[in-house]
């Protein structure tokens, strides 16, 4: 189940157990007090939260006790159960298996974990989690859907934006969902129903986003000059480390030039993003990236990577930031020019 769909599934009724997990810690906190205000509102009166900070130093057996032990103030209690890095244990796993097998019938259970890898998501206690109860995916919300889901937020207060307002607004809020919901509701605050225009939002937002070095890679194959200077320049003023930066920078002309080789050679490219190990959205940028450099630009880049690195070392003369978007460039048009 998706965040925005669990609303209408509580109206339908409450599951005797919700699983919460995934990277967005805004729609993770969201859903948990969608499901404690329904809760709340059914009659669950009394709350416990158990936090496992170690699995393997956590009693679990307070898990089963929890569930086993009459409430002296309410016939209905909610009980939360934190796991903040994912991994209950073998121990763990076995609790939560056997209380998934024998919920209390007088018991709403909240379960909050991160973000679950393909090991956790397939293992017993998961799956037998799954099958009592509700689970909700907190995904990450990405720039291309940041739009749609600022939108759904403004429309709930009876505003919107100009388009130019928009694509200002997301520039400056991506990846930091937190930070733009805060952001939103300051423009209630701030200014009447309808719609904002650039001038009215430059006034109110505060520059809040947040750059993954690891976006970066995925930002330069999907061709937008404007938004990887941008993000260049947001993560030097964050402090990311340039080693991490060329790590990203030279892992994406690596994985182009592989790319390039193998439809030269008449390589599909679907097994090419396979063999390469190309997963999300860089799949749907991949190809026409590689479309838009030649393998003597791509060898270019190469060099300049290594330059950037000697640069690092304290080797050679040059501003380390400037050689990064001269490298990103190369990577995305060769009419393209640092901004």
């Amino acid at each position: 189940m998706r965040p925005d769909e669990l609303p209408r599934a509580l109206q339908r009724g409450l599951a005797p157990l919700y699983v919460i997990h995934g990277d967005e810690a805004l729609l993770a906190l969201e859903a948990a007090q969608h499901i404690r205000d329904a809760a709340r509102q059914a009659g669950y009166s009394e709350r416990e939260v158990l936090m496992v900070e170690n699995a393997a130093h956590f009693q679990w057996s307070q898990l089963q006790a929890s569930g086993a032990t009459m409430s002296l103030f309410a016939e209905l209690r909610l009980l939360e159960l934190r796991i903040p890095n994912g991994k209950p244990g073998t121990e763990g796993g076995k609790a939560l298996e056997s209380f998934a097998s024998n919920l209390p019938s007088d018991i709403l259970t909240i379960i909050t974990l991160p973000k679950l890898d393909k090991t956790a998501l397939n293992s017993k206690w998961m799956q037998a989690l799954a099958k009592a109860g509700e689970v909700i995916e907190a995904k990450l919300i990405e720039r291309t859907a940041l739009p749609q889901w600022i939108n759904q937020r403004l429309s709930l207060q009876g505003q919107s934006l100009a388009d130019d307002a928009m694509v200002w607004l997301v520039d400056r809020v991506e990846g930091n969902l937190l930070a733009a919901h805060q952001e939103i509701q300051k423009l209630a605050l701030l200014h009447p129903k309808g719609v904002l225009t650039l001038a009215e939002l430059e006034a109110a937002v505060a520059n809040v986003a947040r750059y993954d070095v690891f976006s970066l890679g995925e930002a330069v194959l999907s061709g937008d000059a404007s938004r990887v200077c941008h993000m260049l320049a947001g993560l030097r003023a964050e402090g990311e480390s340039p080693v991490l930066v060329l790590w990203a920078l030279a892992e994406e002309t690596r994985t182009l030039y592989k790319f390039a080789q193998g439809r030269s050679r008449g390589v599909a490219a679907a097994q090419l993003t396979k063999d390469l190990r190309i997963w999300g959205n860089k799949q749907r940028f991949i190809e026409a990236a590689a479309s838009r450099v030649n393998a003597k630009r791509l060898k270019a880049a190469l060099q300049l990577a290594r330059r950037i690195d000697g640069l690092i070392k304290g080797i050679g003369d040059g501003d380390v930031w400037n050689e990064f978007t001269d490298l990103a460039l190369l990577l995305i048009n060769p009419g393209t020019q640092r901004i």
